[in-house]
């Protein structure tokens, strides 16, 4: 008989065949998954730039706040801008990556590199999301802090130390970039205190406390970025003017004018009877807001205007803003702002990144060769039919305990659905931006419903 060898001199295991498959899987799924999310930049020739792009980039050559620009995102697209912004888009990308591996993962699909795969080609042909990750503006970062945020609160059991330290840290980023972004955040958290106080056997108080410690952490951070930016403490500006707008749209403005004028403290009487159609040709248009000072010098009138006229007629500003909710819940359309001409980010990028013109200029979308005419005849429907999927599908998984945990992350996504459409349409103004870059995530919550049911539950593992 042979003598065995004592273990330290034991021979290393041979691998399997399904191991040597999957180390070989993994790294192929997430090199595809990357081209997936990075097409649109890859077949545009540079990152999709936004109309908006400008205003976040300007903020760190001017050195001042501006309505709606958060500096947070402007100092990450500044950190991108010796390499033509790639290192912007290839973060959004990997960002999102990781946090929809993690939601795999949390909700059963976890180690299934081919799964993963699947799911990305699946949001790659059904909605917006490579378009969101491959352009320069903060819409991405909506749905990652929704996804984030459910995970923090929800699973974080479920989730190593640094993940979470990592996810909170990523909601705090997330919402610094956009105050619209942070108030959905921060509606979902309100929404989670208030079913933990009914039923504490649903929502996690540790997660809650994670979830409200990723919005002062963000709070702190654009407080922060705006302090090193501009020497004070403060928000990022334009509330009352951006809710200005909307009332502008809605007729409430001209309603107020002509029960108000002539009045001489009220600067906007000479001008009632040609006020704009719409909140963007007045706020970001060529119109007599630029010679009245813009924000700085018709802030105070604007501000006026909204609070008296929220007194004044109430059931005026009920109809209307029901009426831009609505709106604003079925705008789902994506490249909004893309398709067009941005020719204020081509000036800001003139004047302050001029090295990144030349591939700028020989880009598709420059040469109007990018259109959403097509895509969104995919898009939108898809987006719609998931939306009205979704409280179908929490009524059908919440009664089931073996998948109360994903309907959860379902009414996770309703909810921010519903408050997006509040704050962005009411508050702002309904655009078809806002809506599209959450509408994916109602899309993926049903796939992965779907996916949980027609699954056997000895077969998950």
């Amino acid at each position: 008989m042979k003598a065995e060898l004592p273990t330290a001199f034991t021979l290393p295991r041979k691998a399997t065949r399904d191991e040597v498959t999957r180390r070989v899987a993994w790294p192929l799924a997430v090199i595809f998954s990357f081209a997936i999310l990075l097409a649109p930049a890859i077949w545009n020739g540079f990152p999709l730039v936004q109309y908006d792009t400008g205003g976040y980039l300007a903020r760190w050559w001017e050195g001042y706040l501006v309505p709606s620009r958060s500096v947070v995102y402007g100092f990450f697209l500044a950190a991108g801008w010796p390499l033509d912004f790639w290192p912007v888009i290839v973060i959004q990308s990997a960002l999102i990556l990781w946090v929809l591996a993690l939601t795999l993962r949390a909700f059963g699909f976890g180690g299934r590199p081919g799964f993963m795969l699947v799911v990305m080609a699946m949001l790659a042909i059904l909605t917006t999301l490579p378009f969101l990750t491959a352009m320069l503006l903060t819409d991405i970062f909506a749905g990652i802090a929704l996804l984030a945020l459910h995970l923090v609160v929800f699973k974080g059991g479920m989730l190593g130390r640094f993940e979470r330290i990592a996810l909170v840290t990523l909601i705090a980023f997330a919402v610094a970039t956009h105050s619209a972004t942070f108030a959905v955040m921060l509606a979902l958290l309100l929404a989670g205190f208030c079913v933990f106080f009914v039923r504490r056997d649903i929502v996690p108080i540790g997660g809650l406390g994670r979830g409200a410690a990723a919005l002062v952490l963000g709070v702190a951070m654009l407080l922060a970025a705006n302090f090193t930016l501009s020497g004070r403490v403060a928000w990022t500006p334009g509330g009352y003017g951006i809710l200005f707008g909307r009332m502008l749209q809605d007729g409430i403005v001209k309603r107020y004018l002509v029960d108000h004028c002539p009045d001489p403290t009220l600067r906007l009487c000479p001008y009632r009877d040609r006020l704009p159609e719409t909140s963007d040709r007045f706020l970001w248009g060529e119109s007599f807001f630029d010679d009245l000072g813009r924000f700085d010098g018709l802030g105070d009138e604007m501000r006026r205007i909204v609070l008296e006229s929220l007194a004044a007629y109430p059931r005026m500003q009920f109809e209307t803003a029901i009426a831009a909710a609505l709106k604003q819940l079925v705008s789902v359309s994506g490249g909004e702002g893309v398709g067009t001409d941005p020719y204020h980010s081509y000036g800001m990028m003139e004047l302050y990144t001029p090295s990144v013109l030349p591939a700028l200029w020989a880009a598709r979308q420059q040469k109007g060769e990018l259109s959403f005419d097509v895509i969104n005849r995919l898009h939108v429907p898809i987006a719609l039919i998931s939306m009205a999927m979704l409280p179908v599908l929490i009524a059908l998984t919440l009664r089931r305990r073996r998948e109360a945990d994903i309907g959860l992350l379902t009414a996770t996504v309703l909810i921010a659905l519903l408050a997006n459409a509040v704050i962005c349409g009411v508050l702002s103004n309904p655009h078809s931006r806002y809506g599209a870059r959450l509408a994916w995530t109602a899309t993926l919550a049903v796939f992965l419903v779907s996916m949980r049911l027609a699954v056997k539950p000895k077969q998950r593992g």
